[in-house]
């Protein structure tokens, strides 16, 4: 759908054909900020770094009067900042009257005949962060890319009438961007928070269906997971997955070795759990189909309980301070070793099958939506980083 109605986006824009080759130099002045560490204040003039250059926000600040002596050049309305130390290439207009201090690790563009917002997204396009990328210096450490060296990157402009309308275009793809993230952070505090009151680990939880009266019961993971072990018998039986703490994911290639026959088979269903980094929260119900998974890892069927509810309970807080207590330091700092038996001794509460059906119903509700305002936001990504590849020469 996104695709089919680029065309029209696509020949509306695209007014001008003809763009002329610029240096940067030409068309910006390149400033530099402060080389040297300032005296930090709690008040004052707010003082940025390439760490704040997604929102040009900070909790540093300078004086008035170190800011005057520091700065000749002082950042203005519509100025782009550019980082070029450590992070190369990322860019953020400055939309404040407000006075800003900046740091060495920024570099301060100041438009001369070229659009501020057309400025930014330009630099983000691949042949310039490639032009970018050719003039840092690279053995540097952190990475750089000198004040001069900025100047002679290479871009492509069009006349202002047509800066003006790409910039309009991705301006609004970029609200629209920032409004999704928004309500996705809403919805996933959200489901935190309801899943905080609802699994709330008590015989009689305070917030619960109107229908339900009963207790919750107290079940040690041992009665409710039945550990398996079903290993595959040729190669490539089935497709290959792999746990992690944000979920199940597919994966190419292999764990270790040149064979996965003898990997762990899986299906809809099963828990799958890495003994090491259980503690981090790897553990998770499988939603991919069959499978096959690294033999190091804990298959278990789910028993005496409904396997979504269960799912639900997997990454509570509750949860993760007790695969913490069961895990003992292994070699590395991230790595554990976890004490089956101790692990299966962990009381989770469980309420009647009515009750674990409807909880598990409206969180897997919630779910869906948020998958679905990912996928939105997933598709805006993605018609952003085509248009800058389309709609720029």
């Amino acid at each position: 759908m996104f695709f089919s109605v680029l065309s029209i986006i696509f020949i509306k824009v695209r007014i001008n054909v003809k763009w002329e080759q610029h240096k940067l130099g030409e068309v910006v002045s390149v400033f530099d900020g402060t080389h040297q560490t300032p005296n930090y204040k709690t008040k004052g003039i707010m003082f940025l770094s390439v760490e704040n250059i997604n929102t040009l926000l900070s909790n540093k600040y300078i004086s008035e009067n170190e800011y005057r002596q520091r700065f000749k050049i002082k950042p203005q309305y519509l100025d782009v900042f550019m980082t070029r130390i450590g992070t190369i290439g990322k860019t953020n207009v400055i939309t404040t009257h407000k006075p800003i201090a900046y740091y060495v690790s920024l570099a301060l563009l100041r438009p001369q005949n070229i659009q501020s917002f057309f400025l930014s997204f330009i630099i983000q396009t691949s042949k310039v962060q490639q032009d970018i990328w050719k003039r840092t210096l690279q053995i540097a450490f952190p990475q750089k890319i000198n004040k001069d060296e900025i100047g002679k990157v290479t871009l492509a402009l069009p006349l202002q009438k047509e800066q003006i309308d790409i910039e309009k275009l991705l301006l609004k793809l970029d609200k629209l961007i920032t409004l999704q993230q928004r309500k996705l952070k809403q919805l996933e505090r959200l489901k935190t928070a309801m899943l905080q009151q609802l699994l709330a680990n008590q015989r009689f939880p305070k917030v619960r269906f109107n229908d339900f009266k009963d207790s919750w019961k107290d079940y040690r993971l041992g009665e409710v997971f039945d550990e398996f072990s079903v290993k595959s018998k040729r190669e490539n039986e089935y497709k290959l997955l792999s746990s992690t703490t944000s979920g199940m994911e597919s994966r190419s290639g292999r764990v270790s070795g040149h064979s996965n026959i003898g990997y762990k088979v899986i299906d809809n269903g099963d828990i799958v759990l890495s003994p090491q980094n259980l503690w981090l929260g790897n553990i998770n119900l499988n939603n991919m189909g069959k499978g096959i998974v690294s033999p190091s890892y804990h298959t278990f069927k789910i028993v005496n309980a409904n396997p979504i509810f269960v799912n639900f309970q997997l990454k509570t807080e509750k949860m993760l301070f007790e695969y913490k207590m069961v895990s003992v330091q292994g070699a590395s700092v991230v790595r554990r070793n976890l004490d089956m038996d101790a692990f299966k001794k962990i009381v989770i509460k469980i309420p009647n099958e009515k009750e674990q059906i409807k909880i598990a119903s409206l969180f897997s509700s919630i779910s869906n939506i948020i998958n679905n305002h990912q996928n939105k936001l997933t598709q805006l990504s993605t018609l952003k980083k085509y248009l800058l590849q389309k709609m720029f020469i």
